[in-house]
């Protein structure tokens, strides 16, 4: 899986995702519930070093999986919105950009 650019896309992709939620649920529980910081503390720097490197990832894949700058560009900006990143992802594998399977394995 990490072998290929598809396979450390979509990698990056789930934890940017995963750490999206450990930090909204760190941020729910600082302004509502308890006023606790320690999950803001945990995941903000988590979700912060996982974001640079899905940037990163996703700035690499773009000649390897051949992608537009639209696709390119709209990978950037999953990473904004909570859980984008998992939208985009789907939505590429579903439109070929993202090759999954064997046609990852040849890249």
């Amino acid at each position: 899986m990490l072998a290929s650019p598809a396979g450390r896309f979509r990698l990056l992709a789930l934890a940017e995702a995963v750490s999206w939620a450990g930090l909204l649920i760190g941020m729910f529980f600082k302004y509502v519930v308890v006023e606790n910081e320690i999950g803001v503390k945990v995941f903000g720097p988590v979700h912060g070093a996982v974001f640079v490197a899905y940037v990163l990832v996703a700035l690499l894949a773009h000649g390897p999986l051949r992608w537009d700058v639209r696709t390119t560009v709209l990978a950037l900006v999953a990473s904004i919105p909570p859980f984008g990143t998992i939208v985009f992802e789907r939505w590429a594998s579903r439109t070929g950009r993202l090759p999954s399977g064997a046609r990852t394995a040849e890249n």
